[in-house]
């Protein structure tokens, strides 16, 4: 599994839309981008919380490291 890079919002207005384009078109691109980081959040703590302790081990958590961060806010970094 590969990780992604974090999507900033700034960088796609500047490449796709450019600093001229409509403003709702500007607010509709950041509300998507940051809904799509909060429902990757959501799974990747998700599938944390279910990870048996033996892949807990080979990425170096414990049971209550994985835990606590599966049970912090998708909104939350």
């Amino acid at each position: 599994m590969t990780q992604q890079q974090p999507i900033l919002a700034a960088e796609i207005l500047n490449y796709d839309l450019g600093l001229n384009a409509p403003v709702v078109a500007r607010f509709a691109l950041v509300f998507a981008v940051t809904v799509t980081k909060w429902n990757m959040r959501h799974r990747t703590r998700k599938a944390l919380a279910d990870m048996p302790d033996s892949l807990l081990r080979d990425i170096g958590m414990t049971r209550d490291e994985a835990y606590t961060e599966a049970r912090r806010p998708f909104w939350r970094a």
